[in-house]
């Protein structure tokens, strides 16, 4: 059997909201490759229409990503270069990417994943919360997990990033509330680079009144305070300045 020349798996991010933050070389990278796989076909056929990008277009999604890494890893062995997108965002942050990712590396296939729009860094940035230390959380386990996980965050010291749904913020702010007290700091984001576009900072109990009273929509970056540091007492404090 011939051997064939590997060719290459890029992961390019796509606009969250916007659809002028699209870089020009994700555009040209969508546009050189032999296939782009996306999340949700139907999605993804308005940004490239927009940008006059005609690539074949494979479902690629959570549901059937098992399945189709096998065959998608054999056709980058054949020399196809893939693009692989998810309906908005960076793929593989809280969408499908890894598994793909994963199986081209053990592969010995290329992998580059170009820099770009993700929603939790803008809603991160402009939370006015801590950012030289945060850990990102995704999406919490909704039923089986979830409370020892928010037991797990409340101990957490760094800036926390969760995603969640509209249909369920208010009931998580409330979780959240009963873990860790209702004083604790919380920026809610959604829509992000859309035309309604809204920022909600406040405690734990201040967001959640607000959200109570005014219905969420959209996609929604939760950026959530770490606990209290507790300070640490210089050692040399207590000297007295006789002794030195």
């Amino acid at each position: 059997m011939k051997e064939c020349a590997y060719g290459k798996l890029y992961l390019v991010p796509t606009p969250v909201g916007n659809l002028e933050d699209m870089t020009f070389r994700a555009i040209r990278i969508l546009k050189e490759v032999d296939v782009i796989l996306a999340e949700d076909t139907r999605t993804s056929s308005v940004l490239l229409k927009h940008y006059q990008i005609e690539n074949k277009l494979i479902s690629h999604h959570k549901f059937n990503e098992h399945k189709t890494v096998g065959s998608v890893v054999d056709r980058i062995k054949c020399g196809e270069n893939v693009a692989l997108i998810s309906d908005a965002g960076t793929p593989a942050i809280s969408d499908p990417g890894f598994l793909l990712s994963r199986a081209c590396v053990e592969a010995g296939i290329e992998v580059e994943c170009l820099p770009g729009a993700t929603a939790f860094v803008p809603a991160l940035v402009d939370s006015g919360l801590p950012n030289d230390r945060f850990c990102f959380e995704g999406f919490l386990p909704q039923k089986k997990g979830r409370q020892t996980r928010l037991n797990e965050l409340e101990k957490e010291e760094r800036t926390i990033i969760i995603y969640e749904s509209p249909f369920r913020l208010v009931k998580t702010l409330g979780q959240l509330i009963e873990v860790m007290g209702d004083s604790r700091r919380v920026s809610v984001t959604r829509e992000i680079s859309k035309i309604h576009e809204e920022t909600v900072r406040g405690t734990l109990l201040e967001v959640k009144t607000h959200f109570e009273q005014h219905e969420p929509k959209g996609e929604i970056v939760m950026v959530l305070e770490g606990k209290e540091r507790k300070s640490k007492k210089n050692k040399y404090e207590e000297v007295d300045d006789e002794e030195c």
